[in-house]
């Protein structure tokens, strides 16, 4: 089935006003010009800078605020830093090990964003990552194939572990209104409960040598390792290629467009002929195959069998990172390593400094909150170059003062 993008109120019943179809139809005679191009790019490098700028913001902010709870727990500054460098980008090691944390930390905040892009609130990306896990997990024990089938139908089985496990809050969403973040979060212990019992010492997967676990996955059909001497596997790999696969599919897909379109205006998407309810189910079941699928990458390229613990929050990190990004898919490699540096510090920053493990929790809190204030920044620096540009059309000296004329 081919969807078509609905066509914009040009023709038809709907119709612009005149005075903007003339103000479309002249710029759409305008002829080509290098300096229209430039502008362009010229406007859009700003609209990069300044999501740059808000990004660093956020994070200095965060990172300042913390700076307190350090000094409240007896720790030097200085040795502090030090110790969370070494940890998370000081050698070899610490440096694979950041990039290891940082792949399930992308995919899941993969699935954040997607659904975060619909307007649809999905919490329930813990799970789905568990679920995906855990399927992943059965089909690598149980399922006799080729090393490379293997590996393949085990992505796969998480991805639909995942978008079975999004699958109920989408549906009473679309059909009944209920709202998802109430139903995602239920489906967290669903989840969770679930493959605990599957992997219980009387469950019907476990392992016979191994309570709470699955048998092992055949090596040969797991994920390589790609740097001698760590453990960073193929998956970042995959996660990247998903990074590339979710900008492609938001903004140069019909379904992104409409995916968008609804996360804007649902109102509108409907007016214009969106089927809102589909593209809630639908948007929900990639976002949890995006979750299943970090849990079978993790499966697949670090444990090697699914075990009832082997999710860290993975899915509620993935809040935060998809977050700190605005929900584009290329920051959110940046705002994961961040996360994942996060991580990887802390051993090093409570064995060296004394700086307890759950700071990390104190500055993803704190990020969040910061986040919650983009907008505001945003609209201040929307304002502030509103009142330059008035100024410099007026042949006023430019100042960067709020209030009062320019002299």
């Amino acid at each position: 089935m081919i969807f078509k993008r609905p066509p914009l109120p040009h023709e038809g019943d709907l119709r612009l006003d005149p005075e903007v179809r003339a103000g479309i139809d002249a710029r759409r005679a305008q002829p080509f010009s290098v300096e229209a191009m430039v502008a362009q790019m010229r406007d859009g490098t700003r609209s990069v800078a300044g999501r740059v700028l808000v990004f660093v913001i956020t994070l200095a902010a965060a990172v300042i605020c913390t700076l307190p709870f350090l000094f409240l727990s007896g720790a030097e500054l200085g040795v502090t830093l030090s110790a969370f460098l070494n940890g998370s980008l000081g050698s070899q090691f610490a440096f694979a090990e950041t990039l290891v944390q940082m792949i399930p930390l992308l995919i899941a905040g993969m699935a954040v964003a997607i659904s975060f892009h619909g307007g649809l609130f999905n919490m329930g990306v813990e799970g789905q990552l568990i679920f995906g896990g855990l399927v992943a997990g059965i089909i690598g024990a149980e399922v006799e194939a080729p090393p490379l089938i293997l590996s393949v139908l085990v992505l796969l089985g998480g991805v639909a572990g995942g978008a079975l496990a999004a699958l109920v809050p989408a549906l009473l969403k679309a059909y009944r209104g209920v709202h998802e973040v109430v139903t995602t979060i239920m489906m967290n212990f669903v989840a969770t409960y679930f493959a605990i019992y599957a992997v219980a010492p009387a469950g019907p997967f476990v392992a016979a040598t191994q309570p709470s676990a699955t048998e092992k996955i055949p090596r040969d059909a797991r994920l390589p390792t790609i740097w001698d001497g760590t453990r960073l596997h193929a998956g970042v790999i995959i996660a990247l290629v998903a990074v590339l696969g979710l900008w492609w599919l938001l903004y140069r897909t019909p379904l992104g467009f409409r995916i968008r379109l609804m996360g804007k205006n649902a109102g509108a998407a409907r007016a214009s002929g969106v089927s809102v309810k589909r593209t809630i189910i639908t948007t929900l079941l990639i976002s949890g195959g995006f979750g299943g699928l970090a849990g079978a990458v993790q499966v697949l390229g670090v444990y090697g069998r699914f075990f009832d613990a082997f999710s860290a929050g993975y899915g509620w990190d993935a809040i935060a990172v998809a977050l700190l990004a605005a929900l584009s898919p290329f920051a959110l490699i940046i705002s994961a390593f961040f996360f994942a540096m996060l991580d990887s510090g802390a051993v090093q920053m409570q064995a060296v400094a004394g700086v307890s493990r759950e700071m990390v929790g104190v500055v993803s809190g704190l990020v969040v909150a910061f986040v919650a204030i983009q907008p505001w920044l945003l609209h201040g620096l929307d304002r502030m170059r509103a009142r330059r540009r008035t100024r410099r059309e007026a042949g006023a000296p430019v100042t960067l003062t709020d209030t009062g004329d320019a002299t």
